[in-house]
């Protein structure tokens, strides 16, 4: 991270100092989350306003806030006056973009995006230094976060971009000052802003926005609708996928001791290569990886050795030892396309017991919610497993589509995720393996807590 002058802070953030001048190293949203060289943004959300937790934040240790309020400096605090904090956040995100020249590699999709930015950055790490976006700092709130924390100590970065409305995506680009993106599907998260799955591909596309005279597009030739407007942005592409006319492809995709494993394949480059990560989904994520790898100048042999050593992390298919059964911790967020994979790997899970699927609602689907949620169950509807799980009413949903296909496995309904955790708790017998998925919001991750805790 650099240290930044308060009053330079304020020049970039188009804003007005009050109080004393001083340095601050990184910018936070979460007043809990503050020390004394950070800068809050108090920033109005749907649930909070963060203007309401000013005053906890001085008392935390902030040194300025940045605030559309106008407020009462305590002494020895600061704190910079704007007009839209949302705005000043992305300003002052340019300006702490412009002083750094390494380049940037961004990962965007509907799908997958957090997986595939943290592939990415292991396969470059095996020849270079890596800065990667913090957590889910994807956003136009996200974005300056990731950018505080950055320093011109590193070889390149690689930062995961998310759209919620449209023109974020573009937004959030430009200032990231792009060499190269990746695109990794097109599915239908937040489709009640965009309207279609056309539409999201489009918005896909602005993340070229961030490219200046030079970019490369890292584009998914499995995708249907990526490959159908591939050429749409003026700029170079490649694609990765397991086509025949993909540059970079996965071939020979097999099991090799539990573990996924595929030949990348480019030109007359073959390099053998095995996941420690669950799901054939990822065989995909990896062949970017390694794409990008290449492209960045790294030698692909050791990109694959560093892969290797990626095992996933928290809420995304994590796999744990509870009593003398097995859950699979899949709760961080949930789309069809990720619903869908995510059942795929439980049926194809090896274990003595049963194979037990936790479903429950999928958000921002908007009025096809219904229809979303009755084609995840069609299409789980012949997976191998031995009992599905819905929870809530929209949830039931995805059994309706499951009986309608003429699914073998008992279907059992619950309105409440506590009435299934209890079930779970008096019914799961040694060698079952339990899978849960929902959107976050959801928090379907309270299940396996209880689950741990009994």
């Amino acid at each position: 991270m650099i240290a930044l002058n308060i009053s330079e802070a304020a020049r970039l953030a188009e804003g007005k100092m009050i109080g004393r001048d001083g340095i601050i190293k990184r910018v936070s949203t979460d007043s809990r989350d503050v020390d004394g060289d950070c800068l809050f943004a108090a920033i109005k959300g749907e649930r909070f306003d963060g203007h309401d937790f000013v005053e906890k934040a001085w008392e935390n240790g902030a040194a300025c806030v940045l605030s559309s309020r106008e407020i009462m400096v305590p002494e020895g605090k600061s704190a910079i006056i704007v007009e839209d904090t949302r705005k000043a956040l992305l300003d002052l995100a340019g300006g702490y973009r412009n002083m750094f020249d390494i380049p940037v590699c961004a990962v965007t999709g509907s799908v997958g995006k957090t997986t595939t930015r943290e592939m990415i950055a292991y396969a470059l790490s095996a020849e270079k230094k890596v800065y990667k976006t913090q957590k889910n700092y994807n956003s136009s709130v996200g974005l300056p976060i990731t950018m505080s924390l950055m320093s011109n100590d590193y070889d390149i970065a690689v930062l995961e971009l998310g759209m919620n409305v449209p023109g974020e995506l573009g937004t959030i680009s430009e200032i990231a000052q792009l060499k190269m993106a990746v695109l990794t599907n097109v599915g239908v998260a937040h489709i009640e802003f965009y309207g279609s799955q056309e539409a999201i591909c489009h918005e896909k596309y602005t993340i070229s926005k961030g490219f200046g005279k030079e970019g490369l597009l890292i584009v998914n030739g499995d995708d249907e609708l990526l490959y159908k407007f591939r050429e749409s942005t003026g700029y170079p592409y490649v694609l990765y996928g397991t086509k025949e006319y993909c540059d970079y492809r996965a071939e020979d995709i097999h099991m090799e001791n539990g573990h996924y494993a595929f030949t990348f394949v480019h030109n007359e480059m073959r390099v053998p290569v095995v996941l420690s990560v669950l799901g054939q989904h990822n065989v995909l994520n990896a062949t970017a990886a390694l794409a990008a790898a290449h492209l960045n100048g790294v030698d692909v042999t050791l990109a694959a050795k560093s892969l290797y050593t990626f095992t996933g992390f928290q809420n995304r298919l994590q796999i744990m030892d509870v009593k003398d059964y097995k859950v699979i911790d899949d709760t961080y967020n949930a789309s069809p396309a990720s619903m869908v994979a995510g059942v795929n790997v439980l049926g194809g899970f090896e274990t003595s017991g049963r194979r037990i699927a936790v479903l429950s609602e999928m958000r921002e689907l908007g009025e096809n919610t219904l229809k979303y949620h009755r084609e995840v169950g069609e299409k789980i509807a012949s997976e191998p497993i031995n009992e599905l799980i819905v929870i809530g009413d929209t949830a039931k949903a995805i059994a309706d589509g499951a009986r309608q296909k003429k699914c073998s496995y008992l279907i059992h309904e619950f309105d409440d995720k506590m009435q299934a955790a209890e079930y779970l708790n008096q019914n799961l017998k040694a060698g079952d393996v339990v899978y849960l998925k929902a959107s976050n919001a959801i928090g379907l991750k309270e299940i396996t807590k209880y689950l741990m805790e009994q």
